[in-house]
């Protein structure tokens, strides 16, 4: 089988077992942390500690690989994640490279490329192969996936200069794509279609949100491209219940569909915009978005519903499997 990039790494795509698909270990503004946090509410050491803590919990229900879809725009820190991995080391984490924008570009990015102030060779391109091909910063801990964002303001010029760089890196690298979609709004349509215009095989394309809508028309025609939905938000009450989002799998699972979903929460070890206590807020406000919820309620209700253990397979195992690996 393809070896598949971790933060310690490669791994044969076979021993990614039970996989949760989008999660994160620190989302973070550097500044605020630098700031604002440092003294107060962030404790570097502490928050690797808790971090690990919190994977230890989840490789105790069966998981054996986290894929962490933090990139530029929301703080991924390599150094902070590979420190986490040590203390975990068996628990594979998976990490990812693009641009998480909803709307303008970065001014790093927005100065600097076709039609820009300085009209050249888009330089997310380059980065971004960087880190699939030879490691991110210094580390040589490479990204195993590309992500990017079409959310309900959809295609704006920004957001699809980054779906365009993307695109054109997986055609260069083979790598996977992660796309943020909005279900409202039906936005996984427009990633596919801007993704088509540059030749890429739907089935190379997670569509990450998919589980916020209960909408079985628009997600099997996601599922009918070959793209992969995200049921990924399990526990985030905000965008959608438990039973709804358990009912839209194990509906889609019984039209057939258990070969093109994967599983996971969006959640988080530390977000700094719950700070300074994001543990003591979502336990009061969101007291089920945590790693163990699918083990622990998800996968139960959907046994109940029917969903067979094949499928659970499928989400699980199988499916990450072939998504990373091929």
């Amino acid at each position: 089988m393809p070896l598949v990039p971790t933060v310690l790494g490669p791994v044969d795509a076979d021993d990614l077992g039970p996989t949760l698909m989008h999660e994160h270990l620190f989302v973070l503004s550097p500044e605020y942390v630098r700031d604002y946090g440092a003294g107060t509410w962030w404790d570097e050491d502490e928050r690797v500690a808790d971090a690990a803590a919190k994977l230890r919990a989840v490789r105790d229900l069966g998981i054996r690989t986290v894929v962490d879809q933090t990139v530029q725009g929301i703080g991924r820190d390599i150094r902070l994640i590979r420190r986490v991995a040590e203390l975990v080391p068996d628990l594979h984490i998976v990490v990812a490279t693009g641009l998480y924008t909803f709307n303008a570009l970065p001014q790093h990015y927005a100065f600097r490329g076709p039609g820009g102030l300085i009209d050249m060779p888009d330089p997310m391109i380059g980065d971004f192969t960087r880190d699939l091909v030879e490691g991110i910063a210094d580390t040589g801990i490479r990204a195993a996936l590309l992500k990017f964002c079409v959310e309900a303001d959809g295609l704006t010029p920004g957001v699809e200069r980054v779906a365009v760089a993307v695109a054109r890196v997986h055609r260069e690298t083979g790598a996977p794509i992660s796309v943020h979609t909005d279900s409202g709004s039906r936005s996984g349509l427009l990633a596919l279609e801007v993704l088509g215009r540059e030749s890429v095989d739907p089935a190379r394309v997670l569509i990450g949100h998919a589980g916020d809508s209960t909408d079985l028309d628009y997600l099997t025609r996601l599922a009918d491209t070959g793209a992969t939905l995200g049921m990924d938000r399990f526990g985030l009450a905000l965008f959608g219940g438990l039973e709804e989002r358990v009912e839209t799998v194990a509906a889609l699972a019984a039209r057939g569909y258990a070969d093109r979903m994967v599983l996971s929460h969006d959640a988080h070890c530390f977000p700094d915009y719950l700070a300074p206590d994001p543990d003591a807020i979502k336990a009061r406000a969101l007291p089920d978005w945590h790693f163990g919820h699918i083990g622990e309620r998800v996968l139960p209700m959907l046994r109940e519903r029917g969903v067979d253990e094949k499928d659970i397979q499928r989400m699980l195992v199988d499916n990450p499997r072939r998504f990373l690996g091929a």
